[in-house]
């Protein structure tokens, strides 16, 4: 009974590892993306309106990253 409570507890300590670390990913994506957009806007002209679509499209991936955090982080 004590090896498999013993085990149990590894298992679950485990998957909070796993999700710790998942959520570190999480928010060096974020933050990556942070800073992919600052130099966007920082950049010289609009490139034909494809720097404010990047801008657009990060702004998008920040929030998909976000909601993925929140749901990952509900179970």
């Amino acid at each position: 009974m004590k090896t498999i409570s013993t085990s149990l507890l590894a298992i679950l300590a485990l998957g909070f590892v796993s999700s710790a670390v998942a959520a570190d990913h999480m928010d060096a994506a974020i933050a990556h993306l942070q800073a992919a957009k600052a130099e966007l806007q920082i950049a010289e002209a609009n490139k034909g309106g494809w720097r404010i679509q990047a801008i657009k499209t990060i702004d998008d991936a920040i929030a998909q990253v976000k909601t993925g955090k929140m749901v990952g982080g509900k179970r």
